[in-house]
């Protein structure tokens, strides 16, 4: 599906700012609620590592830019069809871009130089640009200087992970919204035995809910053994 398609035929509705779990990121929240409506903010830089909610506060932030009647388009670099330099040259036009997974382009000469030139000519044109990447543009390995300081002349917010309590509501919560019921001994057998991020915990649940809708049957501990373990 092509990533010029509107919004709200490419995303589910879950991923807006209203349903992100802030925790310690009440100001970059903000930040970016402004870049989405235009206000004072033209460049934003997000970093962390999977599963921190980098992709879920891009889509957050093209909704509301496009709930303000502005035009929006995201595009994550780790995902595009190859050759990357190429669709990196064709994206833009919007009011307001977002561009996800920066460094999946580290050690492409072209694709950098196809940002870099993305970057200038989106801010000549007047769009706010919003980023994100694993770590700050300095760390990431690009190999072109004049991008690294574009990205880092960009306000930068390095979001800071849930603690372990977050993620568990976080996982209850969205399992809840599918008739889900994950209980407390079952939630201590998933983050006892899986990555504990929510990036991996999310398709994780999606699995779980697959099963139980096959199935008919209510998520227990046995239930999962067979089903992520293949054990009885």
């Amino acid at each position: 599906m092509s990533e010029q398609l509107p919004l709200a035929l490419r995303w589910p509705a879950h991923q807006r700012f209203e349903t992100f779990l802030v925790g310690a990121n009440a100001d970059g929240i903000d930040i970016l609620r402004h870049a989405a409506r235009g206000e004072d903010i033209d460049r934003v830089y997000l970093s962390g590592p999977k599963g921190s909610g980098k992709t879920h506060l891009l889509i957050a932030a093209c909704a509301e830019a496009l709930a303000g009647q502005r035009s929006a388009q995201y595009l994550d670099l780790q995902r595009v069809a190859v050759p990357v330099a190429e669709t990196i040259r064709r994206f833009g036009g919007s009011e307001l871009l977002a561009i996800d997974n920066v460094d999946a382009i580290v050690g492409s000469r072209d694709a950098e130089h196809a940002l870099f030139d993305l970057h200038n000519r989106c801010l000549a044109e007047g769009s706010t640009l919003l980023f994100a990447g694993s770590d700050a543009p300095a760390a990431l390995g690009l190999g072109l200087p004049d991008l690294v300081s574009r990205l880092a002349a960009c306000t930068q917010w390095p979001l800071r992970p849930l603690d372990e309590g977050s993620r568990r509501r976080a996982l209850q919560e969205r399992a809840a919204t599918r008739g889900i019921e994950l209980d407390a001994s079952v939630l201590d057998w998933l983050f006892a035995r899986h990555a504990r991020d929510l990036g991996t915990l999310i398709p994780l649940l999606d699995r779980i809910d697959r099963a139980t809708l096959a199935a008919q049957r209510r998520v227990t501990i046995p239930f999962l053994r067979r089903l992520l373990d293949g054990t009885d």
